[in-house]
């Protein structure tokens, strides 16, 4: 009994943490498209643990503005849970024993204003093998209907799927299903109690608001409860700054104002959205499917002077941004090498991982140790492959990509993490600068030939891509490179810019 009490008590926790960095952009003028947001609201149904809404709509993936998002939170003691798209017909996996997940979201698209969307956070990740895995997005969460609806029979693997759900909600065509599925999103996999404590933190600083970093206990928890026990648990731009007075949560030394910019070549995260006004935003979604230039596209007559076109827009505007990049490695790449130390923009860095976005400045202080270096020497090629491995360590896959693709490269310079990578191989801003000016140095003191390229594989954060950027000119002409992550041609490597 005593565990399930300190599991109920996490989960009011994981939920009010989410509902601080929803409200947080209330004080932010930057997000003056977010008008409410209200923590355990009185509907709809199952998806009323955090509600958010926008004036006007924000933009989605697909292009139509969203009223409203709303969250439905589904937290555990720990992340062993799994589930696949029979769990979504099934009551039980919402806890409860007569409406399913599926129910409740057809139940709340009839009571929320149209163009609402609907999240399933959770702790719980997809299962293995599960057909779920392959109809939602890796970008947003969304459900690639695309995928789901693609005309096989009831027999196939989506038409299994299609069917159950069908029948489960009463519905006697694909068309009245798809419409009830338009603007669901599953977040699954979601970060730990602590990580969030840190986003809320992160969230607070940024609009001027006091983090809680000293206490063990997370004052703001409890202020979470308090508020919905007064009945006050919906806030907008008018009543949110007064509660936040009252408490004595304004920070009484005036945070420095960043113009936030963003550049998005793939949707954003269906939970953590931090957004521009439109003439600071390039969408380039409509060259991209998924992480994957659609076909006929080009990313050096397309992408690239429409990145560099916008960026010089910027810089006439702001001298001082805050930079989202919901972008292509070689994009952030892109960005650092026209907005370098010599641009005279101050620029800090919206770096987002398994939690919420934080700030990346390259004085941020948090610094780690310096990467272990190598060279390898692979064939008689003049030209070398600078290979980052900080996610993920990918020296082999590139070896054997650039032996069989690349002649050219007789030398591979491989930067590795001393503790080796992951997602928690980089403490901060100012490490990630000292990771980058570390693989630009050995690309300096390998003294190619003039005018050899170097070939440039990432895997890791898009501010150390950025970082690494601004040394562009230092290092020489550079080809660029994305990996195929999701699978939709050939889980390889594929040429991007090439960068002179």
């Amino acid at each position: 009994m005593a565990d399930a009490v300190v599991a109920g008590w996490s989960g009011h926790d994981f939920q009010a943490r989410l509902f601080w960095i929803k409200a947080s952009a209330l004080l932010d003028p930057h997000k003056h498209f977010v008008v409410e947001v209200t923590y355990e609201a009185n509907g709809p149904k199952s998806f009323d643990d955090v509600v958010v809404r926008y004036d006007p709509g924000l933009q989605s993936p697909t292009g139509a503005p969203i009223a409203a998002d709303h969250y439905q939170i589904k937290f555990h003691m720990d992340g062993a849970g799994r589930f696949g798209y029979a769990d979504l017909v099934d009551p039980k996996f919402l806890g409860a024993t007569a409406f399913s997940l599926l129910e409740r979201l057809r139940d709340a698209k009839g009571a929320a204003p149209r163009n609402s969307a609907f999240t399933l956070v959770t702790i719980d990740r997809i299962a293995d093998g599960d057909e779920l895995d392959n109809i939602v997005s890796t970008v947003d969460g969304s459900l690639r209907l695309d995928r789901l609806f693609d005309g096989s029979g009831d027999k196939s693997k989506k038409g299994k799927i299609r069917k159950l759900w069908r029948d489960h909600l009463g519905l006697s065509s694909n068309e009245e299903l798809e419409e009830i599925l338009t603007g669901l999103r599953i977040s699954a996999g979601m970060m730990t109690l602590e990580k969030l404590r840190d986003d809320v933190n992160d969230a607070f600083r940024r609009v001027g608001l006091l983090p809680c970093y000293e206490t063990a206990e997370f004052k703001y928890d409890g202020a979470a409860k308090a508020i919905k026990g007064q009945q006050r648990n919906r806030f907008d731009r008018q009543n949110f700054p007064d509660l936040c007075r009252e408490q004595n949560w304004f920070d009484a030394a005036p945070a420095k104002t960043y113009n936030s910019v963003s550049i998005r070549s793939f949707p954003v995260s269906p939970v953590y959205d931090l957004e521009s006004v439109p003439e600071d935003t390039l969408s380039l979604l409509h060259l991209f499917d998924e992480r994957h230039l659609r076909a006929g596209g080009d990313w050096q007559s397309e992408v690239q002077p429409a990145v560099e076109q916008f960026l010089n827009q910027v810089a006439g505007r702001h001298r001082d941004i805050r930079l989202n990049l919901d972008a292509h490695a070689s994009i952030a790449f892109l960005a650092g090498s026209k907005l370098g130390p010599k641009s005279g923009i101050a620029v800090e860095l919206v770096q987002k991982g398994r939690g919420a976005p934080s700030i990346w400045l390259p004085d941020d202080g948090k610094d780690g140790p310096n990467p272990k270096v190598t060279t390898e020497e692979i064939g008689e090629g003049k030209e070398a492959a600078l290979v980052v491995s900080l996610s993920h360590d990918v020296l082999d896959y590139v070896r054997d990509y650039v032996k069989a693709k690349v002649p050219e490269v007789g030398r591979l310079i491989h930067v590795l993490p001393e503790n080796g990578p992951g997602q928690q191989s980089i403490a901060g801003g100012q490490h990630a600068g000292r990771l980058a000016d570390a693989a630009a140095d050995a690309v300096r003191r390998a003294r190619l030939p003039h005018g050899a390229k170097t070939h440039v594989f990432v895997s890791g954060p898009n501010a150390f891509s950025f970082f690494l950027g601004q040394h562009r000119q230092a290092m020489g002409p550079c080809m660029l490179y994305e990996y195929d992550f999701s699978g939709q041609i050939d889980r390889s490597y594929h040429a991007s810019f090439w960068m002179k």
